[in-house]
This record gives structure tokens, C-alpha cells and sequence, in this order.
């Protein structure tokens, strides 16, 4: 488990094992180089402390108890004479490291008495322990003299206790930070690993993987979630893939197919015969143009889907644009008896777009009008001016089902997966129409009824005046 280098396992352990080391490297630091002093300025403190207590207490009948009670809570040894140097009191309480009144060190008492000061701090050397020790001094009211005495290092066996103490903490933080890294790796890093292997499954293109939403961990959870949404888009996306490969490959198949069979045509059977090759001609010509109206619209998605390009704004009459594109469809009155139905009140309006990409908008609504609209062959083109302009693009085909009207802006998305020749234009258009839209924040949408056609729409806002 711990094994494979930099993984997240192995990253837990080391960042436990830093931390224990800092937090112990600092404990066993101030152990060796601060200890000493940190506990000369409590000892001083606590002598301090104690002398003053004394002082607010002398008058008190129980001062004997008092005393006794500061040297077992403090640690210090306390002494009462006499000015002839006399013992009248002792504290029960005599720690390892106090000058005893027993030992010839009277130099100090000496000194403090006959010098007249009413308090004094002296530094000593203890004799018999060879260690620093601090005395203080105190003259009380009736000509007595307290002497308060404690070690200022620790001779009590204190500092070998502690360090054999931080040893056996050492040891147990090290046993508990590989036993915390452990537990945590597990809780976070299997999850984690599990997710690896599924991505790894999507990666290779098994999209039945399933990314656990129901992690306690609020990350995890989340990353699953997107995880899964990826996983959902990346399938759409390989279903569209399949079907415009094979949509695409139908709609070159098939011109194709036709130009080759008409060519040969024309060169076995209307060699003699040029009104028949005539006819041959055209229809080679209009095949091969339907050629490249799909090749185009191929490139010209893949341009707007691979680069950001900037609109050309300008302000043009959107009512003589249509004009003009309804007018290039003259050809399909003539062969195909189709009718257009321009309906819109206002002679003019001008709107301020790019005058290119709206033509295509209109152009490639008007090819799918065309291609699903019913017996009667009509279309119908709506402008309408509101609070906003309001373009609609109107057929009366057989429309389309609620649960696939989603997906029909989708780049060759076919009803059941049942392609269709398109008469005019290729599957591509309503991707198109989308890119473009929404390049110009236009709204757009779709409204339909069954067997009573289809209603494309795309809202323009009013220049302000």
C-alpha cells in the first residue's frame, strides 16, 4: 500500500510523519534549550508570589499554617528567625535543593539583618547540592526574618522524567500517524482510486461506468457528479459522432452514386442523343452542387465550432434581405411548385446585425421548411414587430415530437435514427442556426403540433432610437 511512490497513500503518510516530526522536534527543542530557563522564571515567580503573601498575612494568628500551605504549593522551603540567627520556625515541606538552616551558610542571613533593608533577593550556591539557589529575604514587623529558599534548576529527577516521557510520546505519535494515514488514505484515497479505474474504463470508451454520487466527502460527491455529466455528454457526443458519419456518408453517397450513373449514361446510351445528355448534364450539375452545399456547411460548422469569430455589426432593412433570399428560390415555384408567404406589416426595419451570418439563419430555416413541410407545399415567413422583432419561419408538415424537439438544434440528429435526403441543404442547418444565434445572444426556439406543422423562431432586440 505504501509502495508506489507519490501516491496519495504514501502523500498522507509523509505529511503525517512531517507534521509529528515538527510538533516533536519543537517539544524536545524547548525541553533542552528553554527548559532550564523557563523553570528559573517560575521558581523566581513562585518565590515572589509567596513573599508577598506572607507580607498581607503576617498579623494573621495561623500564619504557621499559611506557610505551610505556600511551601507544599509552591515548592519552596521557608524559614523564620531571629536577629541572633535563631530557628523559631520551619516549613514542613524542605525540597530537594533548599539551603537548610542545619548547613554553615549564614553569611547571607548575616548580611540581610544587619543591613537594615526590609526585603532582598540573594543567588547561591548550595553546597551540598552544588546548585543554584535563590533566597529571598523578608523583615517582618516584630524584628523577625523570613528566608524563602528553592532551587533554580531541577534536581528532583524531573528532566529525566520528562525525556523519557517525550520518548514514549514520540513513539506513540509516530505508530499514530501511520495508523491516522492509513484509515484517512483509505477514506479518501479508495474512493479516489475507484474513480481513477472508472475514468480510465470512459477513457477507452465503455460508457456503462458509473461514478459514485453517494460519497460523505462534499469533493468526492461533486467530482463524481461531474464526472458522470461528462460521462453522459461524452456518449452523446460519440452517438452524434456515429450519426454524422453515417448521415454525412449517406448524403455523399447518394449524388455521388447519381453523378457516376448519369455520367455513364451519357457516354453509353445519349452519345447520339444530345437532348438527352442535356438532361444528364443538369442533373450531374445539381448533384454535384448539393455536393457542395453539404461540404460547405461541414466546413462552415466546423469554422464557427473551432474559432470564436467577431460579428461584423451594420445596420441593413431586414424585410429587403428576406425579400431577397425568398427570391432565390423561384427555381422550386417553377419545378416543385412550392409557395412562399412573405407576411409583415412594416415596409422597412432596419436592425443592426451581422448581415451575413442572419442570411444563413434565414437561408438554412427556410431549406428546413422546405424539406418537411406538407402536401401543399407552403411556407410561410413572419416578421413582426413588438417589443421586439419577432421572425418566424412557419411549415405545415407533420411536426415534431415533444421528447425529440431537444435535440433537433443537434448536428444531423435524425427522428429514431431514420435519415432522410434532404431536397434542399443538408442536415447541418439548425447547427448552424443555433452557433449563429446565439453568437448574437438572439433568442430563439421552436413551436410545433402534431400534423399541424412547424414553427421556428428567432427574436431580434429593437435598436434603441
Amino acid at each position: 500500500m505504501w509502495k508506489t511512490k507519490n501516491s496519495l497513500n504514501s502523500e498522507i503518510l509523509k505529511y503525517f510523519l512531517i507534521f509529528s516530526i515538527f510538533i516533536l522536534g519543537i517539544l524536545w527543542f524547548f525541553q533542552i534549550i528553554f527548559f532550564n530557563s523557563f523553570y528559573r522564571t517560575q521558581k523566581t515567580n513562585d518565590i515572589q508570589v509567596v513573599a508577598d503573601k506572607i507580607k498581607r498575612n503576617e498579623a494573621n494568628e495561623n500564619l504557621e499554617e499559611v506557610i505551610n500551605d505556600l511551601a507544599f504549593d509552591k515548592g519552596v522551603c521557608i524559614e523564620i528567625t531571629n536577629n541572633n540567627y535563631d530557628l523559631l520556625y520551619g516549613s514542613t515541606y524542605f525540597g530537594k535543593g533548599c539551603i537548610s538552616s542545619i548547613e554553615k551558610t549564614y553569611q547571607y542571613k548575616f548580611d540581610f539583618i544587619n543591613n537594615g533593608k526590609k526585603e532582598e533577593t540573594y543567588e547561591l550556591t548550595n553546597p551540598k547540592f552544588n546548585n543554584n539557589t535563590l533566597v529571598h529575604a523578608l523583615k517582618l514587623k516584630n524584628n523577625q526574618y523570613v528566608f524563602i529558599n528553592t532551587s533554580l534548576e531541577p534536581v528532583d529527577g524531573i528532566v529525566p522524567l520528562i525525556r523519557k516521557e517525550l520518548i514514549v510520546i514520540t513513539g506513540i505519535s509516530f505508530l499514530l500517524s501511520f495508523i491516522l494515514a492509513y484509515f484517512i488514505s483509505n477514506h479518501i484515497a479508495k474512493p479516489i482510486k475507484e474513480m481513477g479505474e472508472e475514468a480510465g474504463k470512459l477513457a477507452k470508451g465503455n460508457y456503462k461506468v458509473e461514478f459514485d454520487e453517494n460519497n460523505k466527502i462534499l469533493e468526492l460527491k461533486e467530482l463524481s457528479s461531474i464526472l458522470n455529466l461528462t460521462k453522459n455528454e461524452l456518449q452523446k457526443t460519440e452517438e452524434l459522432r456515429r450519426d454524422l458519419m453515417a448521415n454525412v456518408s449517406h448524403d455523399l453517397k447518394t449524388p455521388l452514386t447519381m453523378i457516376k450513373a448519369y455520367a455513364e449514361m451519357s457516354k453509353d446510351l445519349h452519345q447520339d442523343n444530345k437532348e438527352k445528355q442535356e438532361e444528364d448534364m443538369n442533373i450531374i450539375i445539381q448533384e454535384t452542387d448539393r455536393l457542395t452545399i453539404l461540404v460547405n456547411d461541414i466546413l462552415e460548422l466546423s469554422k464557427m465550432e473551432s474559432i470564436e469569430e467577431n460579428l461584423s455589426l451594420e445596420k441593413f432593412d431586414l424585410i429587403e434581405l428576406i425579400d431577397t433570399i425568398i427570391a432565390r428560390y423561384n427555381v422550386l415555384n417553377e419545378l416543385e411548385k412550392y409557395t412562399f408567404k412573405f407576411i409583415h406589416k412594416e415596409s422597412s426595419i432596419q436592425i443592426k446585425a451581422d448581415k451575413k451570418r442572419l442570411e444563413q439563419v434565414i437561408y438554412n430555416l427556410l431549406n428546413n421548411a422546405i424539406n418537411y413541410t406538407g402536401e401543399d407545399n407552403l411556407v410561410t415567413i413572419k416578421v413582426t414587430k413588438k417589443e421586439s422583432i419577432i421572425v418566424e419561419i412557419i411549415d405545415t408538415g407533420k411536426g415534431i415530437k415533444k421528447e425529440d424537439i431537444p435535440y433537433i438544434w443537434d448536428k444531423y440528429y435524425k427522428n429514431k435514427k431514420k435519415h432522410k435526403r434532404n431536397l434542399i441543404g443538408t442536415g447541418l442547418g439548425l447547427s448552424i442556426v443555433k452557433k449563429i444565434l446565439e453568437e448574437h445572444h438572439f433568442t430563439y426556439g421552436v413551436k410545433t403540433k402534431k400534423e399541424k406543422g412547424t414553427t421556428f423562431y428567432f427574436e431580434i432586440p429593437k435598436e434603441e432610437d
